[in-house]
This record gives C-alpha cells, sequence and structure tokens, in this order.
C-alpha cells in the first residue's frame, strides 16, 4: 500500500506488503503485550493500577505504550474521571472486542495445546545434532 492511487482509492490491502497499513495493526493488535492487554479487557473494564496487576511481568511504561497504541487504533477507551485522586478507565470499543475476541481464541487455543507443545519441544531437543 505505498500510495494513493487516482480516483482517492487505496489499493487492497495485503498484509504481506512491507508498507501495507494493516501490517501495522496486526503487529499493533498481536504484539506480546497487545494480544494480553485486549485479553484481559476482553472480560471487563480496567483500572490502569489493576490492569498491570492482571497482565503479569508487563512494565508501567510498556503497559502505557500498549494501552497509548491499542487507544490510537481504536481498539481502547481510556475514560479519565475528574476526581481526586485522578482515575482512568480502560474498556475495549466495538472494534476493540472484535480484535479481542479473534486473540482470544488464540490464546485459549495456545493454553489447551502447551501439553502437546512441550511433547514437540522434547521430541526435537532429544534429537541427535
Amino acid at each position: 500500500m505505498k500510495q494513493v492511487e487516482r480516483g482517492g482509492e487505496l489499493p487492497p490491502p495485503d498484509v504481506f506488503d512491507r508498507m501495507c497499513p494493516s501490517r501495522g495493526v496486526l503487529e499493533h493488535v498481536t504484539s506480546r503485550w497487545g494480544v494480553l492487554v485486549l485479553g484481559a479487557l476482553n472480560e471487563r473494564g480496567y483500572r490502569f493500577s489493576e490492569l498491570r496487576r492482571k497482565v503479569s511481568g508487563v512494565s508501567e511504561k510498556m503497559l502505557a505504550q500498549t494501552l497509548q497504541t491499542l487507544e490510537r487504533d481504536g481498539f481502547v477507551l481510556r475514560e479519565a474521571h475528574p476526581v481526586i485522586p485522578p482515575r482512568v478507565d480502560y474498556s475495549l470499543t466495538p472494534l476493540g472486542r472484535e480484535a479481542a475476541a479473534l486473540v482470544a481464541a488464540l490464546a485459549h487455543w495456545s493454553e489447551e495445546r502447551v501439553p502437546t507443545v512441550l511433547t514437540a519441544r522434547a521430541a526435537y531437543d532429544a534429537r541427535p545434532r
């Protein structure tokens, strides 16, 4: 997707084209933290600190960057409440719910397939080099 073609129409999306914007969207949704944040928010809305506890291992900086990226892409809604202390809630937009359902299916599949993957790894590691 290099340029807008004549008539103002975009070329058809092609995630395999390095210039296609769909590749960036895919990277944001399927990034290490993007998948986990979407999955958590698929359950319910969270405040920042709650979400950080839910997504174990994410740093404050990475969570903030991930939320900002997902908000910019239209997946996450950020609601700041004018209270003291400040309170910010994060939830999914309709587009975010679509993406979260897809990555949740992949996450659940990976959880179910851990024994199979561990068996495959053991077999691979046992092969003569």
